[in-house]
């Protein structure tokens, strides 16, 4: 694996590793598009969640697929990618069944109601399920952390994003 969250002994033995074929198979982030990082015999590139990737991190993919094949997965794909599809310059399959003992997924758009959002996550928890309450600013995060712990006080609560020191975030 290689990640931010590893040290950078960690970090520099896999790239060995992958330098030299010792290892077959990383699984990592973006920081696999790092300058360090070469591969001995690479021949299968897979991405999930595409559209986490920036626009530098996609033309060095997209220069990747000239000498090997690359798999995109996504449960919600970029309108570039859907569009390149449907014109034929890129396959793609579509997963139409579930996995078994899969339930589907029931997504409604309403307007906000403190009560629904205290209903659904009481839900969740009742089975024993965990929930991720998405925030789109890191400078107003912790009022909405607040907030959730005022509405569910035995909920316990983490919160996690992107500009976060390493060790903090991997400790959330």
């Amino acid at each position: 694996m290689l990640n931010r969250f590893r040290t950078p002994a960690q970090q520099k033995e896999v790239i060995a590793k992958l330098r030299d074929g010792a290892v077959d198979i990383v699984v990592g982030t973006h920081r696999l598009l790092s300058k360090d990082v070469g591969f001995r015999d690479l021949g299968l590139v897979v991405i999930d969640e595409e559209q986490r990737f920036g626009v530098g991190h996609k033309e060095k993919l997209k220069r990747l697929r000239t000498n090997v094949d690359v798999l995109t997965m996504s449960a919600t794909p970029i309108p570039r990618t859907l569009h390149m599809s449907l014109i034929g310059v890129r396959d793609m399959s579509v997963i139409n069944t579930a996995p078994n003992d899969r339930l589907p997924i029931h997504t409604c758009i309403e307007p906000w109601d403190q009560n629904l959002v205290r209903e659904a996550i009481e839900r969740e928890l009742a089975r024993q399920g965990q929930v991720f309450f998405l925030h789109n600013r890191v400078q107003t995060i912790g009022k909405v952390h607040t907030f959730l712990h005022k509405m569910l006080p035995r909920a316990r609560i983490g919160v996690g994003h992107g500009q976060m020191e390493k060790h903090e975030l991997e400790n959330v």
